[in-house]
């Protein structure tokens, strides 16, 4: 039996709540992040296992506050709660959107990762895992033969909020190295999530996304860190 304990945001629904019923299968205690808290505990009764209903709002301060002090000692934080925006959002758009993208996709991070960070140290091998996105690679935005062409238009705000997530895990995770942290970044790749239209026809399963997300939040002491993968353990370039 594990006797590690998880925290993953978002969790009450699509690739969220698969990791955590991955983690809570794997032996883990698992807090479900949610904002409503009703869905957070038919998510909790679904999952099954250890896991536990903790409702926080990532872009609620206060709100992170109250639940950092419900959790005394945490080995994984997976921040995987994330808004889309408007997908037709272009650099010229309303900047508005920009903001409100921002506010969950790259402070809500910053938020839940500072409140957890005392908890974290209390563990003998801290993880962190931030849900990022391919498209939020300016490697692979950029030529020649950029898989994803940028600046049409092609959901703006979400893709560079990823980027700017993928700034920070970075920065996380040279801060964090000396203290035993293992911070990475996923790629989980298009899924049948409620994340926008297009990822709600895409057909692609969330449980294989969340396998690679629990892969990084089980690696051993001698893995990588500052790093991104795809969902299926291959690198991602930034």
């Amino acid at each position: 039996m594990n006797a590690s304990t998880a925290l993953v945001t978002g969790a009450n629904k699509g690739i969220g709540k698969e990791i955590a019923r991955q983690l809570a299968r794997a032996g883990l205690t698992v807090h479900v992040g949610s904002r409503d808290a009703e869905r957070g505990r038919r998510a909790v009764e679904e999952i099954g296992g250890d896991a536990r209903l903790l409702v926080v709002d990532v872009t609620d301060p206060a709100g992170i506050a109250a639940a950092a002090r419900q959790i005394d000692a945490l080995d994984v934080l997976v921040n995987n709660a994330g808004i889309s925006g408007t997908s037709a959002t272009a650099p010229g758009s309303d900047v508005e959107e920009f903001r409100q993208v921002y506010e969950t996709n790259v402070f809500g991070v910053l938020a839940v990762t500072n409140a957890f960070l005392p908890a974290l140290r209390r563990s003998a091998h801290p993880r962190i895992v931030n849900v990022s996105s391919g498209t939020g690679s300016l490697t692979w935005s950029t030529n020649p033969n950029p898989q994803f062409a940028a600046g049409r238009g092609g959901a703006a705000a979400y893709r560079s909020s990823k980027a700017a997530l993928n700034a920070v895990t970075l920065c996380y995770a040279q801060e964090l190295a000396d203290d035993g942290f293992k911070v990475n970044a996923l790629a989980p790749g298009l899924r049948a999530t409620e994340l926008n239209a297009r990822a709600a026809a895409s057909g692609g399963d969330p449980a294989e996304a969340a396998a690679g997300a629990v892969r990084l939040a089980l690696l051993p002491d001698d893995g990588p860190t500052g790093s991104f993968f795809s969902w299926d353990g291959s690198p991602v370039p930034w």
